[in-house]
């Protein structure tokens, strides 16, 4: 009897390690083969803080959906004074919603600064940057996906 517990225990952590393997963390490019992202709750207090040099960075998800050749979601806590980087041509749409702070946005050379509650729209082919004006942190949550008809660059 207790080898057969050992036995279904051992090829229940087994597959369970498998199937977690699986599951995409942090991609770059959707392909026709990587898992599909299924609906999930993420939570805060797991999410794994990244320093980079203009603040920190979590990543939440990033992978292709069942609609979607790719979804990504990261939130980011901007220092004050600092930016998201030089000015870039996205192909891809992407939403920002400011959590705290204050956030200037620059787009195709028109910037608006906007606080908490703000949500800010990127078109395809947009020149962006986001920059924090202020004296505190500023966080604010990215989504950016990819569809069938996202240009190729």
């Amino acid at each position: 009897m207790n080898t057969k517990i050992i036995f279904w225990s051992v090829a229940l952590v087994t597959l369970s390690t498998t199937l977690s393997a699986q599951t995409p963390t942090n991609t770059t490019a959707a392909s026709s083969n990587q898992t599909k992202l299924l609906s999930a709750v993420y939570d805060w207090e797991k999410m794994q803080p990244t320093q980079v040099s203009n603040g920190v960075r979590r990543v939440v998800f990033d992978g292709p959906t069942a609609t979607l050749d790719k979804i990504n979601c990261h939130i980011t806590t901007l220092n004050p004074g600092q930016q998201s980087g030089e000015p870039r041509l996205h192909v891809q749409e992407e939403v920002v919603i400011v959590k705290e702070g204050t956030i200037e946005a620059t787009f195709d050379g028109h910037s608006e600064t906007v606080g908490p509650g703000s949500v800010i729209f990127f078109a395809s082919h947009a020149t962006t940057r986001l920059r924090n004006p202020g004296k505190v942190p500023a966080t604010y949550t990215v989504i950016y996906y990819y569809t069938p008809l996202t240009p190729k660059k």
